[in-house]
């Protein structure tokens, strides 16, 4: 089973972070930040509260509300975490979304909480790293960052919609952004229909390990 490390950061758009959670449960371990400023974005913006008293209440809330054990939750202060090590191995790391604070806490190697330091162990042990910026209009600073982390290999995948599939809904936009972003790290998902096709996923490749 793969193992991948998901971050939400306090930036609108926490329902493209809790869909690609989503999918990537199926068939992966993934271990989840949210940030403080997160919790309370998330309830606004999709009614969802899985704020505790304790961290593992908050594991708790969130492995029943996907009903999976396979979600671990870690404090965002907590940098004593395995994910602050780079012993600690994964299969890469996806930041959804991605506030302009911790863009530049990430470009900046500053550090100060688990989903920077995660990042930076990532960057250093030259694994996969996806960041989806949730920002308009960016500024100056900002595209330096972003620039900074696309030289070193990073993946900057904002979540923009596409219309070519038709969108019927709000939810077939979401999956599309979550559609895209699952893409580069080759989850499988059918989540939209793809150009030229009437059906969703096609497997076009053979992953390494399944050769």
């Amino acid at each position: 089973m793969k193992r991948y490390i998901l971050a939400i950061t306090g930036a609108s758009g926490s329902i493209f972070g809790i869909r690609v959670l989503e999918n990537l449960i199926k068939k992966s371990e993934v271990h989840l930040i949210i940030s403080s400023q997160s919790f309370s974005i998330i309830t606004h913006e999709t009614n969802i509260n899985w704020t505790g008293k304790s961290n593992a209440e908050v594991e708790r809330k969130i492995r029943r509300h996907f009903n999976t054990k396979k979600i671990y939750y870690h404090d965002e202060h907590n940098l004593a975490a395995p994910l602050s090590s780079g012993s600690f191995e994964t299969h890469g790391m996806l930041v959804v979304p991605c506030s302009m604070k911790t863009l530049s806490g990430i470009a900046n190697g500053y550090a100060n909480n688990l989903v920077e330091r995660a990042a930076d162990v990532v960057l250093k042990e030259g694994r996969p790293l996806l960041i989806s910026p949730r920002e308009m209009p960016f500024s100056a600073i900002h595209l330096e960052n972003m620039l900074k982390l696309a030289r070193l290999g990073v993946t900057i995948a904002p979540p923009v919609p596409a219309f070519y599939h038709k969108p019927k809904s709000l939810a077939d936009i979401v999956d599309f952004v979550a559609g895209k972003i699952l893409d580069f790290f080759h989850v499988e998902h059918d989540l939209f229909t793809r150009w030229g096709s009437s059906r969703g996923y096609e497997r076009l490749f053979t992953l390494p390990s399944e050769k």
